[in-house]
């Protein structure tokens, strides 16, 4: 199934559920729950509550299905978005639940344990970055997606890709411009 087809099969389930089609919504979810499941587990880190944020997910997807607007985000970034408020909002209530009794423990573990290694929140934020820069990149067509991972993956100048890719280096610019132009756009809609 190509990427557009697998779109407008999540728009038109999309569209069903906002009209309450019980069955739509049981099939978004077959479809969708494997990979909304793992964006929340990068975000809470135990399944438990991942589990729960998978729950409160389908049961907002239900309430809100109507406003979805596919010119404003494609399906699968939509759907993870809900998850990500879903997944943040439960860590602010687990925090809040916990904050009177875990103050002075923090305290005392961050005088004694202070690090510059990345904390398990950084990691997920920049899991949930790498997600939504994969989505985008997607959106990318294959030659200009070639030319920004090029780029910015192995840190080639201009010059150094035109002559590898035996493109003019006028188009090489114009097709990194466009790119990252779009990759711009991409990243704050889902952000």
């Amino acid at each position: 199934m190509t990427p557009a087809s697998a779109d407008a099969e999540l728009m038109a389930l999309i569209d069903r559920v906002g009209r309450h089609d019980e069955a739509a919504l049981r099939q978004l979810y077959e479809r969708t729950s494997p990979r909304l499941f793992g964006l929340a587990m990068r975000v809470v880190r135990q399944r438990e509550w991942a589990e729960d944020v998978l729950q409160e997910t389908f049961l907002t997807i239900w309430r809100v299905a109507v406003d979805y607007r596919a010119s404003l985000s494609p399906p699968m970034a939509w759907l993870g978005l809900i998850v990500r408020s879903r997944a943040l909002d439960l860590l602010r209530r687990r925090a809040a639940d916990r904050v009177a009794v875990t103050d002075a423990f923090d305290d005392s573990m961050a005088e004694t344990m202070a690090s510059d290694a990345p904390t398990p929140q950084d990691m997920a934020d920049a899991s949930e970055q790498a997600w939504a820069l994969h989505q985008c990149l997607d959106q990318l067509e294959s030659r200009q997606r070639e030319v920004v991972s090029l780029a910015y993956l192995r840190d080639l100048t201009h010059g150094e890709l035109a002559e590898q890719l035996k493109l003019p280096l006028g188009t090489v610019k114009t097709w990194i411009r466009r790119g990252l132009e779009k990759l711009r756009n991409c990243m704050a809609r889902i952000a």
